[in-house]
């Protein structure tokens, strides 16, 4: 079977660099009884690989069981996973079978596993090393045969070192890891999955569509999908329905894309003109943002200064107070260290460093690779 057979049969939709070697990676593991973890931001379609896995394994025959580890109390997930006798508990009026056991010889799917608690992992880390539990109430060990497939937003390398997450567990269950890049890093499969959902949105509510203009496919390939593919989709189903399958235009889309109040997000006029005054407006645009960005990191800059934030210098030194910058720092010196900064205070998350310092994801993911900050808890390491 090719790649794009496999592809094709397992739904796992793209032709970018990235999604082409998630396949592959999932056609060789899925044979084996291998655990992994899939890790990605929320909505880029960790289930649709983790089916894939099953889907395509020897146990393809048998249950595959998604359980949303974030969504089930904490209380009540131990005894969901893996069940609990009658008076285990206040509520327990019977026994009652846990998902490790529905899923035996079959697959289980632990979507947000970081949001298990510890005294959870515990008891996961026993099954993956041994086969073996106890449900709640029961002092009987009991064996299953299960695949385990994890997932996660998270960072994990990060909630171990805050003490929320197991490192043995983590090594478990990464014996094969998958990253899922975000929609905005991999546009050229927008128009892919937008022809793919338009099908499927056809086949369920019976309308038809003229079409997309240009223009609007060009909107849809540079907006930043925070809800990545679940986004997208929902998008297509909406339009479609509610516009009964007319052209899909700009102006359509203004009424369903939600506008960022950043700058960097206003839209962009480009009707009734040439290709060269299209392209004339955006490199205008984008000049005009390139400087608001700058004038907001300076302000930033100097608003950090008075207010006495912890700063870290290009020598890897962290101070709080006013930080001891050379009078005759350069723009680009200021930006780095403010950007490093920001990094430092909200742990290495970019998007709630992005916010902080008033720009968008994508100017701080170009200026981190512009000043080479690695993406490490590692101080010493940001200006080295």
């Amino acid at each position: 079977m090719t790649r794009e057979e496999f592809q094709q049969i397992y739904g796992i939709a793209g032709e970018s660099t990235a999604i082409k070697e998630i396949a592959g990676t999932v056609m060789q593991v899925a044979s084996t009884n291998l655990s992994v973890l899939i890790t990605g931001e929320s909505g880029v379609g960790k289930e649709v690989i983790a089916q894939a896995i099953h889907g395509a394994s020897l146990r393809a025959k048998n249950k595959f069981v998604a359980v949303n580890c974030g969504a089930i109390p904490e209380t009540l997930l131990e005894s969901e996973l893996f069940g609990h006798e009658k008076g285990a508990f206040t509520g327990a009026h019977e026994s009652r079978k846990g998902f490790f056991e529905l899923a035996d010889n079959g697959t289980i799917f632990l979507d947000e596993i970081g949001e298990m608690p510890l005294g959870t992992q515990v008891k996961l880390l026993r099954v993956l090393e041994s086969g073996e539990y106890n449900s709640v109430g029961s002092a009987e060990s009991r064996r299953t045969n299960v695949r385990v497939i994890a997932a996660t937003n998270k960072d994990l390398d990060f909630e171990i070192r805050k003490g929320m997450f197991r490192e043995d567990l983590y090594y478990r269950l990464r014996a094969v890891s998958i990253h899922i890049p975000p929609l905005r890093e991999r546009v050229e499969d927008i128009p892919i999955l937008f022809n793919l959902f338009v099908d499927q949105v056809k086949k369920k509510h019976h309308v038809e569509l003229k079409g997309i203009s240009p223009g609007a496919m060009h909107r849809l390939e540079t907006h930043t999908w925070p809800g990545n593919i679940r986004e997208l989709k929902n998008l297509v189903e909406t339009m479609l329905v509610l516009e009964r399958g007319d052209l899909i235009t700009e102006t359509t889309l203004d009424k369903y894309l939600p506008i960022r109040q950043s700058n960097s997000f206003l839209p962009v006029q480009l009707l009734n003109k040439t290709p060269e005054q299209a392209e004339r407006e955006i490199m205008i645009r984008a000049l005009i943002e390139l400087k608001n960005e700058i004038t907001a990191l300076k302000e930033s800059l100097q608003s950090s200064v008075q207010s006495g934030m912890v700063i870290v210098h290009p020598d890897g030194n962290k101070s709080s107070g006013t930080p001891n910058l050379p009078l005759n720092i350069s723009i680009e010196e200021a930006e780095k260290i403010l950007i490093a900064a920001a990094l430092q205070r909200n742990h290495f998350n970019k998007r709630k460093a992005a916010k902080e310092l008033g720009i968008s994801e994508r100017t701080l993911y170009r200026k981190i690779d512009l000043y080479k900050i690695p993406f490490d808890s590692s101080y010493e390491k940001l200006f080295m």
